[in-house]
Formats: C-alpha cells, structure tokens, sequence
C-alpha cells in the first residue's frame, strides 16, 4: 500500500511507464526493463483505501457510532451491508504489496531495499502519529488520547508487540507489512534474488504457514502470519506472472494462495445471520471480493489494463498512503463536526469527511513525504 509501483516488463507501443528501475538478476525469457509506472496498481490502491474508508464510516459499529451520534446502520440503512465488505480492501492492499516488494527487491541489495522502505513508510507514519495524538489532546474532542509514553513508542511502529496502545487504529496492517518485508528481506533479498528462491520462498511460508495454523504456538502465528500469508504471496506469484505470463509455478503460486486466502477470509469474516450482529456478509461476498483483488492485480500483472495510463492516477497513488493513515481517527472528528455540530445530511457528512482526509492526504504527500523521504533514503543508503 505504500510502495513505488515499478514495471520490469517491456512495455508496447505507445504507452507510458514510471519509476525506479530495481536492477535485476537473471531469469528464464526474463523481459528488459522498462522503468516504467504501473499506473493502473496506483489506481487500485486508492479503490483499496477507499474501500477501508467505506467500512470504518459506513461499514462497523463502534466508535464512528459516538460520531454519528447513532449507529452507522440507522445512517445508511441500505448500504451499511456494502459498506461492510469494505474491511476487505486490506485484503487487497496485502497482493499489492506483495506484487511491489517482489518488484521493488529483485536484484536490489538489502541496505538499499531497507533504505527503501524505511524512507516510504516513516515519515508520513511519523507526522500522523503526531497529527491524531495531537486533535485528540483537544478539550473538545470526545475522543480518548493515548499516554504521552505509549505515543513516543508508537514512533517506533512496534506498538503491537509491545501491547501499547494505538495512536492509529490502522497500524496493525502496517505491523503486519513490516512482517512481510522482514521475511521477504531476510529469505529473498539478502541472498539474492531469481525465480528459483522466490519460488522457495512461497512455497516455504505456505507450507510453514498452514502447519502454523495447528502448532499452537503463538511465536510461529507472529512470525508466519497465517491469515495473511497468502495474500502477500499471492501478489509475489503475480509479479512472477508479471515476469514471464507462461510461469506455470508463477500461476500455481497464485491459484493456492487465492484457494487458501478466501478460506481465511470467510473464517475470519462470515456468521450466521444475527439480528444483533451488525450486518451480515455472505461467504459469496467475501470470495467475490478476495477475488476481485486477486483479478485485478493479475490483470495490470498481464499488462491488459496498459491503457489505464492516465497522469491522475500517479497523484492518486501518492495520496494512497497518508490516506490510509489518517482517515480513520481523524474522519470520527470530521463527522462529528459536520453532522452533529453543523447538522449535514449523513451522505453529505461522508463525502465531505473523504474528501478532507484526501486534503490532508495531498499536504502530507506535498509538505512531508516528497521532502523527507529523499533525505532519509539517502542518509540510510549512506550510514556504514
């Protein structure tokens, strides 16, 4: 959800591509690079973001209830039941991820993958952090702040380990991610990436990962992470397809991990209809939705969406990000504002709230990542 989106495949004709180029390592019929942006991924990004909006405004019950001043389901009484099935959108962010990290690793040494990533995901974390212990401290936000203490150890983006208490309600997909890039580093990228050890290495957290799942022991449910293993390697099998679209492994990756990933998905997501719960999402649903996610990444893997070029979306994948980390605790103030305090009309209320947390997005993106996190990757590409 965070990364820069690099092509290594040849592009056709006429249509334009972006980015860093990784460098590379050898692989059978590999395509040469293009260095250029899929700007179709920066789109699905954001859809994915604001899925995760739709559902922590509209979607769940909770603390956005004290916003609305009523529950969610009484504002939206018709589509609070879609707006449910947007918690799935992290679902989504997790293939991505896993199609760019592959990306943005191959052939890239481990000091400049961890400069790399360092310098995309802290700045913007960091002044979030800030931002929302800070409009929580306000007398006249209703809102809880966290503990000056567990809010400097939130800086450190291991707060879920350490069992403090969140300043953003949305870390624990970036604990989650911080997860993934240590695995992918430490068994991909240190030795050195190519189609043999990528292969390994998804079929190696699979198969740790389902064994996991019965081992009872909590170390290997951190480590392993079960429930989101296949979606971050489904999204690594899809840059394999990406690569080479007859990879036969690459499509197995893929197929298993989608297999795998919707049974998680409906195990997590799926009851029996209860009046007293919430909504209620089938487990045709759930599936469509994983599957969306899967489909959508194969086909900007497949290069069919290459038309989907246009220069927005390279801004809205740049927004994408502090999005994320802003919109939740921020959007409960906005609401409460807009709908208690000045009386807008619930649909009124919400699109005003999106937009502003995508304003606030753009002045994180303009006034905070494109200075800081050149300076940082570079100071971490330099530091002995």
């Amino acid at each position: 959800m965070t990364e820069t989106v690099v092509s290594t495949r040849k592009p056709r004709p006429g249509v334009a591509v972006l980015v860093e180029p990784p460098g590379a390592t050898t692989v059978p019929r590999r395509r040469k690079d293009s260095g250029g942006r899929l700007r179709a991924l920066d789109g699905l990004r954001l859809v994915a973001a604001l899925m995760v909006a739709l559902y922590h405004y509209g979607g769940r019950g909770g603390e956005v209830a004290q916003a609305w001043g009523t529950s969610p389901k009484d504002q939206f009484p018709t589509l609070h039941s879609l707006f449910a099935y947007g918690c799935l959108g992290v679902q989504v962010f997790f293939v991505i991820s896993g199609f760019v990290i592959c990306m943005s690793g191959w052939g890239r040494p481990l000091k400049s993958f961890f400069a790399s990533r360092a310098s995309r995901l802290l700045p913007a974390y960091w002044v979030a952090v800030l931002i929302v212990t800070a409009v929580f401290a306000l007398p006249m936000v209703a809102y809880k702040a966290v503990s000056p203490s567990d809010a400097l150890v939130n800086l450190t983006m291991l707060q879920m380990p350490l069992g403090v208490d969140r300043v953003l309600g949305v870390c624990w997909t970036l604990w989650a991610e911080v997860r993934f890039y240590a695995l992918f580093a430490l068994c991909v990228v240190l030795p050195g990436a190519n189609r043999r050890r990528v292969i390994m290495f998804c079929a190696g957290w699979m198969l740790a990962a389902v064994i996991a799942e019965n081992a009872n022991m909590p170390l290997l449910d951190i480590v392993l992470m079960p429930e989101y293993a296949p979606f971050f390697i489904g999204g690594v099998g899809l840059y394999l397809v990406h690569r080479d679209r007859r990879d036969v492994y690459g499509w197995g990756i893929v197929a298993v991990s989608w297999l795998i990933g919707q049974h998680y998905a409906v195990q997590a997501l799926w009851h029996a209809p209860d009046p007293e719960a919430f909504s209620y999402r089938s487990a045709f649903g759930i599936i469509a939705v994983v599957t969306f996610g899967f489909v959508a990444v194969a086909a900007i893997a497949l290069g069919l969406l290459n038309r989907v070029n246009w220069r927005w979306l390279t801004v809205a994948g740049a927004l994408t990000y502090p999005f994320y980390l802003v919109h939740e605790h921020l959007g409960w103030v906005v609401i409460h504002a807009l709908h208690r305090g000045l009386g807008l009309a619930s649909g009124v209320t919400f699109a005003l709230t999106v937009a502003s947390m995508l304003l606030l997005a753009w002045l994180l993106n303009k006034y905070v990542e494109k200075p800081l996190t050149p300076r940082l990757r570079a100071a971490l590409a330099k530091a002995r």
